[in-house]
């Protein structure tokens, strides 16, 4: 079992950023991947970013050039740096990590982001 603790969210103006911080706990040496994933009043749960173990990274589109993922394994926490956040990145961002067999979830953080 693995479990996720996320912080960082809150209300910021568009333009502005913030950095969600994913912290991992117990059976960490079966983790392949962590990311974040979002979703918004209304809409389907969707990929952000992601890491592997070996530090490649995944965005979707819409981030791309604005968010970055990092991951620091000593510390087994993965973080979200998001800039020029947009009144569209307006969600509940949900830190997972995936193994071969199972996928873990955190309790999801508020990000807000005004006009």
């Amino acid at each position: 079992q693995v479990r996720l603790v996320e912080s960082g969210g809150g209300l910021v103006q568009a333009g502005g950023s913030l950095r969600l911080s994913c912290a991992a706990s117990g059976s960490i040496f079966s983790i392949k991947v962590m990311g974040w994933y979002r979703q918004a009043p209304g809409q389907q749960r969707e990929l952000v970013a992601e890491i592997t173990n070996g530090g490649s990274t995944n965005y979707t589109d819409s981030v791309k050039g604005r968010f970055t993922i990092s991951r620091v394994n000593a510390k087994n926490t993965v973080y979200l740096q998001m800039n020029s956040l947009k009144p569209d990145d307006t969600a509940v961002y949900y830190c997972n990590a995936k193994s071969d067999w199972f996928a873990f979830w955190g309790q999801g953080t508020q990000v807000t982001v005004s006009s």
